[in-house]
């Protein structure tokens, strides 16, 4: 049979006692600031973090980059459409003008038929 524990509650405290030296002693433990390891780890993290600033500045370029090329794209193909609409509007007027043209030569020659008719 197991043994009977008299007083569970100094069980209790002495073991939170036994934690908190167990954290204190880890935390001396810690190698101080100037310490070269430390040192090394500082260094090593501030070279990483500056690639991953130069990694993101590069990626910002290249956004900015690809969007001011979508901008030129997008200005360059609405110029076109635009050129395309005034070229087909012209041509348009050019084909009105040549029917309007063909419509009064055949009305001024069967006008011209119709005195020719009134003249025998």
């Amino acid at each position: 049979m197991g043994q009977f524990k008299a007083n569970p509650l100094v069980d209790r405290l002495e073991a939170a006692a036994k934690a908190r030296q167990a954290t204190v002693a880890r935390f001396r433990a810690r190698p101080a600031a100037d310490d070269p390891a430390v040192l090394a780890r500082q260094s090593a993290r501030r070279s990483i973090i500056e690639a991953r600033e130069v990694r993101e500045t590069e990626r910002e370029r290249a956004r900015l980059a690809a969007e001011a090329r979508r901008e030129a794209e997008a200005l360059a193909e609405l110029e076109r459409q635009e050129a395309e609409r005034v070229r087909e509007a012209t041509e348009r007027a050019e084909r009105q003008a040549a029917l309007a043209a063909e419509q009064k030569a055949a009305r001024d020659a069967r006008f011209a038929a119709r005195k020719a008719r009134a003249r025998r």
